[in-house]
């Protein structure tokens, strides 16, 4: 650590941003404009927020404790989840779960602040207390003492950390889109039926003869209404299992190379799978009904299930899609326990092609998941080389010059 490096309580270079919740009971705060965070929006490890599930108005922002957030501040969890942490790109309001945070006076840019909470944030969890949960609370701030170089320093170790997280973001992005193109391919095949209802009304449906041959050119009737000619209607449960993930408690993870899943992606890394990839993951507390592809070795812990192809249907990417169409984020929100209930997901039914047409749409979309695995196998190495930076050049360690030829070396 250099000498110009100067030691701060944590407190003196912090303001600290209260959330709230508008009332439930007041319908006309709720459903606006303004993002409104809660951590499960933000609960992954990515630098950036940019959505969040719930939206509030300008008058719901008004008449409650809510705040809004500037883009560049900072969001942690204080409760529950302790320490989760994202920078704001637009404006954005919280809930009481979260503070907002954002640098108190010159001495410290957002941009290294985030990545100084992101070094420090074990000693918070040490020091956070509650009966029911785990909790930050103003004065535990008090409590953590860090050090901050000069400003030139802080935006050259915010610009090399940044740019792997700008790789990420870029590569996710991409990802994202492929991931849409395939699912445009799956609605147009076994929901919307494009190409029966082109072949019924005499158009060409754009696909190759042989392949548009598999697909019937009327409908006929089921207990569910009309549906492809020879096609059949299952129920969820004869599809697949949802298999119950397993405990591994973040300190119990030893590094390695394995995926570890939770209920809404990836939290963290351990060196032993449980689950040979590519596989599903489907949130089962937390963040129930959120459905996850994971197209490596991984490994789910318990508050997930993961998907076992059952019978005739073995295309996982069929079975991806399928549990996505089904929403069962809804199906988890009407439940009376908290959490998805898979029995009840099993009943739900879904209209299956025969095998053969199954086959065409893996030769279909598999290129599509091939591009997305090669992003997200860089973006593991490129979030191992962040995660190796961070403390080095956070401690002082490793001084800037040398992160810069690590960065260009790796890049």
């Amino acid at each position: 650590m250099g000498s110009e490096w100067k030691q701060y309580r944590l407190s003196d270079v912090i303001d600290l941003i209260g959330g709230g919740t508008p009332k439930r009971s007041h319908p006309e705060y709720w459903g606006g404009e303004i993002p409104w965070l809660s951590v499960k929006d933000f609960n992954n490890d990515y630098r950036h927020v940019f959505e969040a599930e719930e939206t509030i108005t300008k008058e719901g922002l008004e008449n409650s404790s809510t705040k809004l957030l500037r883009p560049g501040q900072l969001i942690i969890s204080a409760r529950g989840t302790v320490g989760a942490l994202a920078q704001l790109v637009k404006p954005m309001a919280f809930n009481q779960s979260c503070y907002g945070i954002t640098a108190k006076n010159h001495n410290v840019t957002n941009d290294f602040l985030y990545y100084l909470l992101k070094f420090t944030v074990a000693n918070l969890r040490q020091i956070t207390h509650g009966a029911v949960f785990d909790t930050i609370t103003r004065e535990t701030f008090n409590y953590v003492t860090v050090a901050l170089p000069p400003l030139p320093e802080q935006r050259a170790i915010a610009h090399i950390l940044g740019s792997l997280d700008d790789k990420i973001e870029l590569n996710r992005q991409m990802n994202r889109t492929l991931e849409k193109m395939a699912q445009a391919i799956f609605k147009s095949w076994f929901i919307d039926f494009d190409p029966l209802r082109a072949k019924a009304e005499g158009r060409d449906p754009g696909l190759p003869k042989e392949i548009a041959d598999l697909f019937p050119d009327s409908f006929e009737d089921s207990e569910i209404g009309l549906v492809p000619e020879g096609w059949q209607v299952e129920s969820l449960g004869n599809l697949l299992e949802l298999a119950y993930g397993k405990g591994l408690r973040a300190q119990d993870r030893r590094p390695g190379t394995v995926a570890v899943y939770g209920s809404n992606g990836q939290v963290g890394w351990h060196d032993e799978k449980l689950v040979k990839g590519p596989g599903i993951v489907v949130g089962r507390k937390g963040n129930p009904g959120i459905v996850t592809w994971v197209p490596t070795d991984f490994f789910p812990i318990d508050t997930t299930f993961y998907v076992v192809p059952k019978g005739n249907y073995r295309s996982l990417y069929f079975l991806f899609h399928v549990l996505r169409a089904h929403d069962l984020q809804a199906l988890a929100a009407d439940s009376a326990v908290p959490g998805l209930n898979r029995n009840l997901a099993y009943m739900s039914q879904q209209v299956v092609p025969p095998p053969s047409v199954l086959v065409v749409f893996d030769r279909f979309v598999t290129p599509l998941y091939d591009r997305m695995r090669v992003g997200i196998r860089q973006n593991y190495r490129l979030a191992g080389l962040r995660d190796t930076l961070l403390p080095n050049l956070l401690s002082g360690e490793l001084e800037v010059p040398d992160a810069v030829k690590a960065l260009e070396d790796a890049v």
